[in-house]
């Protein structure tokens, strides 16, 4: 549907992370962008989001509960594309079917009951997780290459306590299931360990492993990590939704590098900057591996290349005073 000749888009969980870059760029494109978000209220949270380019005039912000079955309705109704972004990033939970898999399943269901019940919808975009693709126990070394036919094991993640990943595969799993019963047109992005410019004051989950190696930490872990600008990552989104031969799950990891090449990186760039000079274990170093890009770069996405994602978000993080 559009309004005025633009056409109407909703982006739940505008306030996160990935999804503020979405509405931003979503404005900059000429959408309008019905965004939903816990207290539109909240002005630590919505502050930035009224602030961006055309917001004024083209960004509607609503209240929306995950798991109230058809809070999504009204918000919904008259988009052309719902991209589902709203789903709980923790790491460390006391009660994972509250905390994580219960928004994570439910949220995502009732979001698409809502679209499977507003005709005006062609398209969905779920932001899921390289968690819901590699977390399977298959060994990673450099020649193997991850793709898009790779499917976690939530029974593996679920011994070990992975958490986050099962919350992701579950919905995911039932996401699929349902799109396929209703004739829902859905696409899957799952994008690595997205760093990037903050666009409000306040680190999210993700960012926190590079804040750790540039807040003066003695160490770095002993990790290969799969690591992804923000704003590839929000691209990435509208391309899947611009582009009509979209279809399926979609990798959006730009680099798998090491902890200790980042610092390495991180020490060239920022000469002053305090880095950890040692390994946390003595242990082999971890791995590397490649993640499959074939895909995404036939959507059209072009990666931006790690060394100016790491320069942006540390400058961002010196901004902001999280530095």
């Amino acid at each position: 549907m559009s309004c005025g000749g633009r056409k109407v888009v909703c982006v739940t969980g505008a306030s996160g992370f990935i999804a503020s870059w979405l509405v931003k760029l979503l404005l900059q494109r000429g959408y309008i962008v019905k965004a939903t978000v816990r207290d539109p209220n909240d002005q630590k949270k919505t502050e930035h989001l009224r602030s961006f380019d055309g917001a004024k005039e083209r960004l509607h912000l609503f209240k929306a509960d995950l798991l109230e079955e058809g809070s999504f309705d009204p918000v919904i109704d008259g988009c052309e594309c719902v991209f589902h972004t709203a789903s709980p990033v923790l790491l460390s939970v006391t009660d994972p079917q509250a905390e994580l898999i219960d928004p994570a399943l439910k949220g995502t269901l009732n979001v698409l009951k809502s679209c499977a019940n507003v005709p005006s919808v062609k398209r969905v975009v779920i932001t899921s997780s390289i968690v819901t693709v590699l977390c399977n126990g298959k060994p990673l070394s450099p020649d193997v290459t991850v793709d898009e036919t790779w499917f976690s094991d939530s029974a593996f993640c679920e011994r070990s306590k992975l958490w986050y990943a099962v919350s992701k595969i579950l919905a995911e799993e039932a996401a699929w299931k349902f799109a396929k019963e209703n004739v829902i047109d859905m696409v899957t992005l799952h994008p690595g360990l997205v760093i990037g410019p903050l666009l409000r004051p306040t680190v999210n989950t993700s960012m926190e492993p590079l804040l750790n190696l540039v807040n003066g930490t003695e160490t770095f872990p002993n990790v290969a990590r799969r690591w992804v600008d923000v704003r590839d990552v929000a691209n990435a989104h509208i391309l899947a939704y611009e582009n009509p031969s979209a279809s399926g799950r979609y990798c959006i990891v730009g680099r798998v590098l090491h902890c200790s090449e980042v610092v390495k990186i991180l020490q060239d760039i920022f000469p002053a900057l305090k880095v950890p000079k040692k390994c946390a274990d003595d242990e082999p170093l971890a791995k590397t591996y490649r993640v499959s890009k074939e895909r995404v770069n036939i959507l059209g996405l072009n990666f931006t290349p790690l060394e100016i994602s790491l320069k942006d978000t540390v400058e961002s993080l010196k901004e902001t005073n999280l530095i």
